[in-house]
C-alpha cells in the first residue's frame, strides 16, 4: 500500500472514530435483524459505517465522519475543545471525496454523514466540507443521501450552497438558550453564530429542495438546563422553524476536557426526552400536556406519556370503538401505526368486537388495558394493575 493510502487510512480511523458524538439517528443501535453486515478485513471499514434507522423499518450505511477534529472552540464537553490533547486530523476534499465514492462503490455505504471541528474560521471550514460534497455529486455523480452540518457563524452564501448539496443540514445548538450554552462554551453565540443560521436554513428549506429537512442536537446534562427548558426550545422549533428532529445526547465525562470531573447523565434522562419528543412532534401532545417533576425534569420511573395518563383519570377510559385517531394516541401503548390499524379494523368489521381483536393486531394489553374500555365495557381498573406491569422504564 502507498504512503498516500495509509495517510487517508489514518484520517479514517481518528476522524471516523471522532464522529460517534454527532447523533443522526435517536438510538445508538439498531436490533440486530436492522443492521447490514460489514465486512471486517476492508482496510476501510470500521464503526464509522453507521446503520441509520429509516422510516420505513428498514436501514442504511452511512459513512459518519468529521471533516476535521481541529476547533478554535472551547465547548467544554467536546473531546475535540480547542484545549484537549487530541490527536489532530483533517482531510483534503479530494481525499474525503475518493474515500467515500470507495466505500460506495464496494456496497459498504448508501449515504454520507459529514460534520467538523472550526479550522480557524467557520467558513474556510465549511467550504472546503461543501467542495468535498460538490466533488461527490458532480465529478462521482453520486445522487444518494448526504447530511451535511452546518457549523456556527457560516455565511448565508455558505449556508445556502450547503442547502443546495445536501439532502440534510443540521445546526448544534447544544443548549436551549444563550445563558445555558454560556456554561458550555464561552467562544458560541447562541442567537447570532447558531439560531440565526437555523432560520436562514428554514427559509432556504422552503424555497429550495432539501427532501430531509434540517434536524438539531442538544447536550443533556453538563450544564444546568433542565427537561422543561429543553423541550420549550424544541417545541418553538418545531413550530416556528420547522425543524424536522431534534437529537439528544447524554452528557459522558471525557477525560481532559474541562467538564471531565462532572457527573455522567443517566441514558434514561436522554430516552426521556425522546419520548416526550415523539408526543410533541407525532402524538399531537402540547408541552403544557406533559408532566415534569419538581426539578423541572421529566420523571425517570414512568415515561412521559404513562405520566399524562396516570395524571389526567378523568380523561380514561378510551372507548377503542368511539375514539378518533388523535384520541387513541393518548392511549398508552398505542402509536401511530397501532392508531391506523385499529381505525382500518374498525372500518372494515364495523367494530372491534373483544380484547382478543385487539391482541392479535399487536396491542400491548399490559400496558393498555387499564385506559380501554371496549363499547363502553372496560377492561382493566387501573386500582387493579400492576404497577410493574404498567411503569415500563
Amino acid at each position: 500500500m502507498g504512503r498516500a493510502f495509509m495517510d487517508v487510512v489514518d484520517k479514517l480511523i481518528v476522524l471516523g472514530s471522532g464522529a460517534k458524538f454527532d447523533k443522526c439517528a435517536s438510538s445508538p443501535t439498531l436490533p440486530k435483524s436492522r443492521v447490514r453486515r460489514t465486512s471486517s478485513s476492508h482496510p476501510l471499514v470500521g464503526p464509522w459505517i453507521y446503520p441509520a434507522a429509516l422510516p420505513d423499518g428498514g436501514c442504511m450505511n452511512l459513512l459518519k465522519i468529521l471533516y476535521a477534529n481541529i476547533c478554535v472552540h472551547d465547548c467544554g464537553y467536546c473531546a475535540f475543545s480547542h484545549f484537549t490533547r487530541a490527536r489532530r486530523a483533517k482531510f483534503s476534499p479530494e481525499e474525503l471525496a475518493g474515500l467515500f465514492m470507495e466505500l460506495h462503490r464496494d456496497g459498504y455505504v448508501e449515504g454520507l454523514f459529514l460534520s467538523s471541528g472550526v479550522c480557524g474560521d467557520s467558513d474556510s471550514t465549511m467550504n472546503e466540507m461543501i467542495e468535498a460534497v460538490r466533488i461527490i455529486r458532480e465529478k462521482y455523480g453520486f445522487s444518494g443521501y448526504v447530511h451535511l452540518k452546518v457549523l456556527p457563524g457560516a455565511s448565508y452564501s455558505t449556508v445556502r450552497e450547503a442547502v443546495r448539496l445536501a439532502d440534510r443540514v443540521s445546526v448544534n445548538l447544544e443548549a436551549p438558550s444563550s445563558a445555558r450554552l454560556h456554561e458550555l462554551s464561552s467562544t458560541k453565540d447562541f442567537g447570532a453564530d447558531l439560531l440565526r443560521r437555523m432560520k436562514w436554513i428554514s427559509e432556504l428549506g422552503k424555497r429550495e429542495l432539501l427532501p430531509s429537512g434540517h434536524t438539531t442536537q442538544f447536550v443533556v446534562g453538563g450544564g444546568g438546563a433542565s427537561d422543561l427548558e429543553i423541550l420549550r426550545t424544541v417545541s418553538w422549533l418545531y413550530r416556528k422553524l420547522g425543524i424536522r428532529r431534534a437529537y439528544y445526547s447524554a452528557f459522558t465525562p471525557i477525560k481532559g476536557t474541562r467538564f471531565e470531573s462532572k457527573p455522567r447523565t443517566p441514558k434514561v434522562r436522554e430516552r426521556r426526552l425522546y419520548q416526550a419528543d415523539w408526543l410533541l412532534r407525532d402524538y399531537g401532545f402540547k408541552l403544557e400536556e406533559i408532566v415534569f417533576g419538581d426539578d423541572e425534569n421529566l420523571p425517570f420511573d414512568v415515561d412521559p406519556k404513562l405520566a399524562f395518563a396516570l395524571n389526567n383519570p378523568s380523561l380514561y377510559p378510551i372507548d377503542i370503538n368511539e375514539a378518533t385517531y388523535e384520541e387513541l394516541l393518548r392511549v398508552p401503548g398505542i402509536g401511530p401505526k397501532l392508531a391506523r390499524k385499529i381505525i382500518s379494523l374498525r372500518e372494515r368489521e364495523g367494530k372491534v368486537r373483544s380484547i382478543r381483536v385487539l391482541a392479535e393486531l399487536g396491542v400491548p394489553l399490559k400496558r393498555t388495558g387499564a385506559f380501554i374500555s371496549i363499547s363502553g365495557e372496560r377492561q382493566l381498573r387501573l386500582s387493579d394493575a400492576c404497577k410493574k406491569e404498567i411503569k415500563v422504564v
